[in-house]
């Protein structure tokens, strides 16, 4: 019996979308304001997808209390209220798009999830606007 299991989980965090091999117009006109020197912020809502097997035993696909701390100890403390250029290792040389963050959160929490579990990350960068990675 597949089943798939959610958790919402927010941080906020500032960025800059830029390319240091682009020109300074090339990236003004490739990402606008986005491309602001000062950078800019958005209140990221992220829902982690699992999906398997219903356990016999626990009735689970996987506990939300742990999937909980899982999101916490490796996106939530990592990210939350950082500038992801400036703050984080993972974004330092990578243009951190929502596209992006996606994929890095889905590498975070990929390690910690068996794998006969579908992980499928949804992030939301604006209330219109949001990825799916990978897209299953």
């Amino acid at each position: 019996m597949r089943t798939a299991v959610y958790r919402k989980a927010r941080f906020n965090a500032a960025h800059r979308l830029h390319n240091p091999a682009l020109d300074a117009d090339t990236n003004r006109e490739l990402f606008g304001l986005c491309n602001n020197p000062n950078y800019h912020g958005h209140n990221y809502e992220l829902i982690v997808r699992l999906a398997g097997e219903v356990d016999p035993k626990t009735g689970y696909v996987y506990d939300m209390k742990l999937l909980n701390e899982l999101i916490e100890r490796e996106i939530t403390e990592r990210f939350d209220h950082r500038n992801l250029n400036l703050d984080t290792e993972e974004f330092r040389d990578l243009n951190p798009t929502a596209e992006n963050i996606a994929r890095v959160i889905y590498e975070l929490l990929r390690p910690h999830v068996d794998m006969a579990l579908d992980l499928e990350i949804t992030l939301y960068e604006t209330p219109r606007n949001y990825v799916v990675y990978p897209v299953l």
